[in-house]
């Protein structure tokens, strides 16, 4: 068993597709084919499902996955001169919405280029759906969402975070200092929204249509800084996350109203695809990321 055959499997596993590996690494697709028939017969198991134009891992093959992900880790450590001494090199493709830009990669950008001096970073921006498509489709290596909760077994959670979403407005605003405010008087009043599908604009329209409520903003925008800044200065209200607006709360210029009947929980998550082969470069944006609090810097570990 050579590491040739084990990095043809892994990337052959990620891809779904012969022709498309062959491509990538520069081979003929029969020379891949040939070489996955060289690894199934020492193995002596079917570590492929061929239909069509795609492959998917049989449960052999997904059993070796891990088993070739450690060996191909390994020899990439080895020849890097050794996990302590091993740099990573190279590109690394991350998926991440546009509100996430800006606390989590513009923030702390140059923290992460002076400790990684050879990662380049190739930034794709999209909603959550989009996102994951990019992942499935192997567009980019790994991802960072906000959004509910994503269970799914395809994909592995390297982080997560939960976050609080809350209606802000500026402290003259007469719904402050109220108590609780209904939904229906809520609606009443000038909104500024992210777009409409938009994770947590999503799910508070939700809340509002089993109340047969609904919202027409008097703005809708992407920025999510720009929506804090505009309701600072009382030209209305807005439906942002908690880590957008937690600077301008704690400073008095921006109170979260209570709405019981609008109460929202979003996750940050870093998510691959389970058979993703992890590289050095992905595992240094892991360890970056994981470390960057949006509510907060993590505790130290006792």
């Amino acid at each position: 068993m050579d590491l040739r055959s084990l990095n043809i499997f892994l990337e052959a596993a990620e891809l779904g597709s012969f022709t498309r590996t062959g491509e990538k690494l520069g081979y003929s697709q029969p020379t891949i084919s040939f070489q996955i028939k060289l690894l199934e017969k020492e193995l002596g198991v079917q570590l492929f499902d061929r239909i069509g134009h795609t492959v998917s891992l049989t449960d052999a093959g997904r059993n070796l996955l891990p088993y070739a992900q450690n060996i191909c880790h390994l020899s990439e450590e080895m020849l890097s001169g050794g996990t302590a001494q091993g740099e990573p090199d190279g590109i690394l493709r991350l998926g991440t919405p546009d509100s996430l830009c800006g606390p989590l990669i513009a923030a702390h950008f140059r923290q992460f280029s002076r400790t990684y001096p050879k990662v380049s970073l190739h930034l794709a921006t999209g909603d959550t759906g989009q996102l994951l498509d990019y992942l499935d489709h192997n567009e980019v290596d790994m991802i960072c969402t906000i959004d509910e909760r994503v269970y799914n077994t395809n994909y592995v959670i390297a982080d997560e975070e939960e976050i609080g979403v809350h209606f802000v407005a500026a402290p003259e605003n007469p719904l402050t200092g109220r108590g609780a405010v209904p939904l229906g008087e809520l609606v009443t009043q000038p909104c500024l929204l992210t777009e409409k599908g938009m994770s947590y604009r999503r799910l508070m329209d939700e809340r509002l249509a089993r109340n047969s409520l609904e919202i027409q903003p008097v703005l809708e925008t992407g920025r999510a800084d720009l929506l804090c800044s505009l309701v600072e200065e009382n030209a209305g209200i807005a439906f942002l996350p908690d880590y957008v607006t937690e600077q301008s709360v704690r400073a008095g210029r921006l109170v979260r109203l209570e709405v019981p009947q609008c109460r929202v929980v979003v996750w940050k998550q870093l998510l691959y695809r389970r058979e993703k082969w992890v590289s050095l470069q992905m595992r240094a944006m892991i360890d970056h990321l994981s470390r960057l609090r949006l509510t907060g810097p993590r505790e130290a570990a006792p």
